[in-house]
């Protein structure tokens, strides 16, 4: 079992940029795939980026492709978001996620597939 414990959110102003991190505890980190996901209120939680076990295979949704970022350290037992121009519809609360399903270099999209998930970190882009 995974507990996951999400940092870095905060206020930004458009076109700023933030850096979230996932500190994963339990099994083996490098067993699980990894996400994150956003969701904004009055909305449906929408996957944001995936790695692979390894770290060598990425996934992003449209939005946020060319923007952020996503990576892991494996020996650091933490996820991580690079998040770079930053605009007012990427406001949300950001949650990483984990997940036992599929092969070593799959990365994990649908939200079903996703075994154990963190409490959540805001994320405000504002002027």
């Amino acid at each position: 079992q995974a507990q996951l414990v999400e940092s870095g959110g905060g206020l930004v102003q458009p076109g700023g940029s933030l850096r979230l991190s996932c500190a994963a505890s339990g099994r083996t980190f490098s067993s699980y795939a990894m996400g994150w996901f956003r969701q904004a209120p009055g909305k449906e939680r929408e996957f944001v980026a995936g790695v692979s076990r390894i770290g060598g295979s990425t996934y992003y949704a449209d939005s946020v492709k060319g923007r952020f970022t996503i990576s892991r350290d494996n020996a650091k037992n933490t996820l991580y978001l690079q998040m770079n121009s930053l605009k007012p519809e990427d406001t949300a609360v950001y949650y990483c996620a984990a997940s036992l399903a599929g092969t070593h270099t799959a990365v994990v999209v649908p939200t079903s597939r996703y075994d154990y998930w963190g409490q959540g970190t805001q994320v405000t882009v504002s002027s």
